[in-house]
């Protein structure tokens, strides 16, 4: 056992678990802000389903003895791992740094369904995924099985890591459909720092990725490390100036998907190619992922955040220059195409088109399967109202006490007089993100009582465009969340004045009030009318 090397990777599987909590940052930030929570969460959460059934189970099946397809079960419950060498570096230190790439790569998939799929299935998604698609494919290349005995080169995860979640991601988005407003409405990025600093975060904890990978304080882990810094200065470079010519603007999301570009492509070949080899790596793998990314936005495949562009392509343009441009004379392993060996080349190609079969076929069997226990895909009510409220209660931005206020059923202010009176149709059209402040206004004005509905206009805002990725964009039908609430005429000023002070933003947008005279309510259940219709119910009640 070498302490250096047990040193490096103990660093090292810090740096990938790091990892995906920075990509709830990357794609966090590229959401709407009423899903922002919920798509942070499918990253954090991947932490610990993906985690227990790797330590439980996955990690026997990537890397037990088992045959060509698949591992054993002779490490399951982590029998047989402990202290003992493997390498240089405990076996038990190996499990855990492995078991960081299987994390990730499960939840590199939410990138393609956020804003659409209820977390419970999601959850089981990941788990099962993990074990059945994940574990067997790392099994194949890292495990002995048939793609290691083929002679495939994957140093940290061009084929088992990115083109196995890019498959994925392709198939679960095509089968759960596009979201409600795909192709109707720009969908912008609500937090582009977010996303960069997200960006960040992922460079930094890359260099664990490769670097680690060499399981070894080495040459090949210093050579993987200076790789995993050049390969993405070039995509950004490569990526920015394509932006420049086409639009004449460099965009901070392209910039900071350049720099995840870059690291997906050179993940493959971070130990297998010369430091100019791997910049050039990473300025060929710009322009395919670009165009990819480009041409996706004018489809009806509702990648929604392309990951098959950026993970899927960027994986498997790294994955078969690995073979072009891999150099024996620095790995030590085999050379590529360019330095005499072509069948390096149609190795790497078989690995790629093995992995996106078994991953895409696993991956719809997984989905199905959970379809026949219940339903996958959110309600269209709950994708109105977003992700962060229907399935977690709460928001990732509110203003005031808490995160979302749930109201249950509470009595008014007694005294109010039972007798008739002219009657109002309050009807508030306000922003969607502000419902939960609106409501929490209402309540703490004892207006009680409310019909809301989804609905799509537009005022002032009818010119406004938005910039996206370098595409320019006209805003047609805004979201807008319609609010009507009969009440008696002592409290129409406070009913307007609580929906002005929560929905106020300053912004073009903001919405509109209407006050409406009613000629007649009546309390369907009991057939009361006017004042006593409107009147909540213990307010009625004999003293």
């Amino acid at each position: 056992m070498n302490n250096s090397d047990t040193a490096w990777v103990l660093v090292a599987t810090a740096l990938v678990l790091l990892m995906t909590p920075a990509l709830g940052f990357f794609y966090g930030g590229l959401v709407r802000r009423k899903n922002a929570l919920n798509t942070m969460m499918m990253s954090v959460c991947a932490l610990g389903f993906v985690g227990l059934g790797w330590a439980l189970v996955g990690y026997s099946l990537a890397f037990g003895r088992g045959n060509a397809w698949i591992g054993d079960l002779s490490m399951t419950l982590l029998r047989g791992v402990g202290l003992e060498t493997h390498g240089t570096i405990p076996h038990l230190l190996f499990f855990a740094f492995q078991g960081t790439f299987a994390i990730i790569t499960a939840a590199l998939i939410s990138g393609a369904i956020v804003e659409r799929m209820r977390f419970g299935p999601y959850l089981a998604f990941l788990t099962l995924w993990g074990l059945f698609v994940y574990a067997p494919i790392a099994h194949w290349v890292w495990g002995g099985g048939w793609l290691a005995r083929l002679g495939a080169l994957d140093f940290a995860g061009g084929t088992v890591v990115h083109v196995n979640a890019a498959a994925a991601a392709l198939v679960v988005a095509l089968l759960l459909r596009p979201r409600k407003d795909y192709a109707r409405r720009a969908i912008l990025p609500h937090n582009v720092p977010f996303t960069l600093l997200g960006a960040g975060l992922l460079w930094f904890g890359w260099f664990g990725f490769n670097g680690g990978s060499a399981l070894a304080a080495n040459g090949i882990a210093t050579l993987a490390f200076v790789n995993t810094m050049l390969a993405p200065i070039a995509t950004l470079v490569v990526w920015t100036l394509l932006d420049l010519s086409r639009t004449g603007r460099a965009t901070a999301v392209g910039a900071a998907t350049a720099i995840v570009v870059g690291l997906v492509a050179v993940t493959p070949a971070a130990g297998f190619v010369s430091p100019i080899s791997a910049i050039l790596l990473g300025a060929v793998a710009a322009a395919p992922s670009y165009f990819a990314l480009l041409w996706r936005a004018g489809t009806r495949v509702d990648d929604s955040l392309d990951v098959v562009a950026a993970h899927g392509v960027g994986g498997t343009v790294g994955a078969l220059l690995t073979g072009v441009l891999a150099q024996k004379s620095w790995n030590g392993v085999a050379d590529g195409l360019l330095f005499g060996n072509p069948r390096q080349l149609a190795i790497q190609g078989a690995a790629v088109l093995g992995t996106i079969a078994f991953s895409a076929v696993g991956t719809f069997a997984i989905v199905k399967v959970l379809g026949l226990a219940g339903p996958v895909r959110a309600t269209a009510r709950d994708e109105g109202l977003g992700l962060d409220v229907t399935q977690h209660g709460e928001e990732a931005y509110s203003r005031g006490e808490g995160a979302i206020l749930v109201l249950h059923e509470a009595s008014a202010p007694r005294g109010l007089p039972v007798a008739a009176a002219t009657l109002k149709l309050v009807v508030a059209i306000v922003r969607p993100e502000k419902l939960g402040d609106v409501l929490e206004s209402l309540f703490r004005a004892e207006v009680r009582g409310l019909t809301l509905h989804r609905v799509q206009g537009h005022g002032g805002e009818t010119e406004r465009v938005e910039t996206y990725r370098g595409t320019t964009v006209k805003m047609e039908l805004s979201d807008k969340v319609r609010l009507e609430i009969g009440v008696s005429d002592h409290f129409v000023e406070p009913t307007v004045e609580a929906i002005l002070r929560a929905a106020r933003t300053g912004e073009v947008g903001d919405g509109k009030i209407f006050v409406l005279p009613v000629e007649k309510v009546y309390r369907i259940r009991t057939g009361e009318e006017d004042q006593a219709a409107v009147t909540p119910i213990e307010d009625l009640a004999p003293a």
